[in-house]
């Protein structure tokens, strides 16, 4: 797979709305190819189809992208200002902009017989579709227009009657082509359309704009989703009838959901965005979607986006479809916020947490406990309402199932003896709380069950809850003391 050029590949997307996931994962493999081989990774948007084009998706593709770590080196730009710039020699990287040199390409291919001029109607369209499907035959257009002679054509075309430029595939024969993931695929002349190149508005298809856009800005390797595979033989018709060489591909399986049916919107999020707004790290996000139908190593499943560069390898990439697995995500997400200094935590938590009702101190020494547990910071609101919201215990939950009422409120009476003699510095952090407790339930000759069970029912009013340690932190002195003697109450 070694290139002669210095490596450059492109993400190019079409600016319809957010960026999905699976596109995500596209970017992706695009960037680690150009830092395994020390080239250029670069961002075209490809906006000629105007009726799907979406105000500010480009922005939110753009910014996407720079906070998953993928900055593009060269290309479309989004300045501080919010102004769509080009960076780099190649441009311009607005497709739209380049619509001169995609025309000029298409009468280059007419002129050498390579495409040609096509008249007919939608209506005409519509009934050899129709008739093709009531006859079981495949979807093609029937080539009515494919020997007009030239002139009357061009003559046609010069005094406004409505056409299209149609590609002028081979009629016979087949393709072989190689693919970086497949191998060589082969597929029959028979089975491939003649491919409108220009549109009725004179904008290009993607067929013909992505093949010459490729050509002008030096594109190395092409990686993209396996819908474009059919694509495949006109995209190298058009190169060579060019004469130019074409850069290699690499066509990457579905992304699927757990009944293995295409990854959609009906079935959940698909936006890069909807992941983060939930509170998914993007170090974790990427490290996720790098691992959908690839694995460096079989013995790990944490790597950084730098690590994963060096051992990318295209070719391993598997050919079946790879299941968005949410729970292997949410495990990986746990383990990123695990690894965040208690600061980064608390910092990217904020937002999660700021309509929590409540004394804010304690919002966030109850915000700082979860940090084990909590998945997706998005969880974070109903993890806080479980400590913040203390509900009265029964007398017998305040029991542990190994002991007696009796023990409950020795043990309680003494905790509380405990927890009135601390100071306030004692309070500052769970690691103190929990070793200087521990000292006092050994020298009272106690067992941690019986001792702790109904100090933890006791604080949070619940038998499931965080442990009496950071109970106690999140509540201090006051409140803790308070709620012990509640439940003393109700077991006098």
């Amino acid at each position: 797979m070694a290139s002669e050029n210095p490596v450059r590949v492109r993400f190019a997307p079409s600016p319809t709305g957010y960026l999905h996931i699976g596109s995500l994962r596209t970017t992706l493999y695009n960037w680690l190819m150009a830092r395994r081989f020390g080239g250029s990774y670069i961002l075209r948007v490809e906006d000629t189809d105007r009726s799907r084009f979406v105000e500010g998706s480009i922005e939110n593709m753009y910014h996407a992208l720079v906070k998953c770590g993928l900055t593009p080196d060269e290309g479309v730009h989004v300045a501080e200002d919010g102004k769509i710039e080009d960076r780099g020699e190649f441009g311009p990287y607005l497709q739209s902009a380049r619509k001169e040199k995609h025309l000029a390409y298409a009468y280059e291919l007419i002129e050498k017989g390579h495409a040609y001029y096509c008249f007919c109607t939608r209506e005409r369209l519509d009934e050899v579709a129709k008739q093709q499907q009531e006859n079981k035959q495949p979807l093609m257009y029937d080539r009515q227009c494919r020997n007009l002679p030239r002139q009357k054509a061009e003559d046609r075309a010069a005094v406004g009657d409505e056409h299209v430029i149609r590609l002028a595939v081979p009629l016979e024969g087949s393709i072989k082509m190689h693919d970086l993931i497949r191998g060589d695929v082969t597929i029959p002349w028979a089975q491939v359309d003649d491919q409108v190149l220009i549109k009725s508005d004179g904008f290009p298809t993607y067929h013909l704009a992505a093949v010459c856009d490729d050509h002008d800005m030096q594109i190395t390797h092409v990686i993209r989703g396996e819908e474009w595979l059919s694509s495949l033989p006109k995209h190298l018709f058009i190169s060579e009838a060019l004469g130019w060489k074409p850069p290699e591909y690499a066509h990457l399986p579905l992304l699927l959901n757990a009944d293995r049916s295409k990854l959609s919107k009906r079935q959940g999020d698909v936006a890069v965005e909807d992941y983060l707004a939930k509170g998914y790290l993007p170090e974790a996000l990427v490290n996720f979607v790098a691992l959908l139908g690839w694995n460096p190593t079989s013995d790990r499943e944490i790597f950084t986006k730098e690590e994963l560069a060096e051992l990318f390898d295209i070719t391993k990439v598997n050919k079946a479809g790879a299941v968005f697995n949410v729970e292997k995500l949410d495990w990986l997400n746990a383990h990123y916020l695990k690894q965040l200094s208690a600061e980064e935590f608390m910092k990217k938590s904020a937002p999660f947490i700021k309509d929590v009702q409540g004394d804010k101190e304690m919002i966030l020494r109850a915000t700082s406990i979860q940090r084990e547990r909590v998945a997706v910071l998005s969880q974070l609101p109903e993890l806080l309402n479980e400590v913040l919201e203390t509900p009265s215990p029964t007398a017998e939950s305040l029991v542990w199932k190994k002991s007696t009422k009796e023990e409950a409120i020795e043990r309680l009476n003494g905790v509380r003896g405990f927890v009135a003699g601390l100071s306030d510095e004692d309070f500052g952090a769970v690691p103190k709380l929990e070793e200087a407790m521990k000292a006092f339930i050994a020298e009272k000759g106690w067992g941690n069950g019986d001792t702790l069970w109904p100090t933890r029912v006791a604080l949070s009013g619940r038998e499931k809850s965080p442990s009496p340690f950071e109970l106690l932190f999140v509540y201090q002195k006051t409140l803790s003391l308070a709620r012990i003697d509640e439940a003393l109450a109700l077991l006098a």
